[in-house]
């Protein structure tokens, strides 16, 4: 069955139709979860959530643009409204923040659970604005929209999650090599 043929058995509550656009997407979209979540736990949650709203909201949908890129907005915006319901978030008029924190990550020496890992440790309000600007590209002006905030609070938050970052990567390739080298 082909995706618009499975997207209309949705539509008209297929059971056996929406079992498959779940084992299809829930791969991709628990990556996404991952992102923006803290725990695993916390990941799962949201993908239920997400899937659950998909569903309800699959009739909405009509055909206009990707429907993954659709479903992925929905599983973002569940971890958004998540942490915009607690006070995470405090206004910062930081202005004349350079952006010029770099990250270098040697992807060949450092696992990618390991850096998921890292982004997860982050706080919340700067893990949700590193994902949103970094990883999915969202403009300052688009996370200041979508969290109600200033856009010097995203753009300090994003400064802060990158320098946590840098120090958490340094520190893993300072300890990483120090082992290899001690045998």
């Amino acid at each position: 069955m082909n995706i618009s043929q499975l997207i209309d058995k949705c539509k008209q509550d297929d059971r056996s139709a929406q079992k498959q656009l779940y084992t299809q997407y829930k791969d991709v979209l628990f990556a996404i979860c991952l992102k923006y979540c803290r725990t695993r736990m916390e990941a799962e949650d949201n993908l239920q959530d997400s899937f659950v709203t998909i569903l309800q909201k699959i009739k909405s949908y009509k055909g206009k643009g990707s429907f993954e890129g659709w479903m992925k907005r929905i599983t973002i915006n569940k971890a958004i409204d998540k942490y915009k319901k607690e006070p995470y978030f405090d206004s910062i008029e930081d202005w004349h923040i350079k952006d010029d924190t770099t990250i270098d990550v040697d992807q060949s020496h450092i696992p990618l659970d390991k850096i998921l890992e890292f982004v997860q440790e982050l706080p919340s309000r700067y893990r949700l604005i590193f994902n949103m600007y970094q990883l999915d590209n969202y403009s300052h002006q688009e996370i200041s929209k979508e969290l109600s905030i200033s856009i010097g609070t995203s753009k300090s938050n994003l400064h802060r999650a990158k320098i946590i970052l840098k120090e958490k990567i340094t520190t893993y390739t300072i300890t990483t090599n120090n082992s290899i080298a001690n045998g």
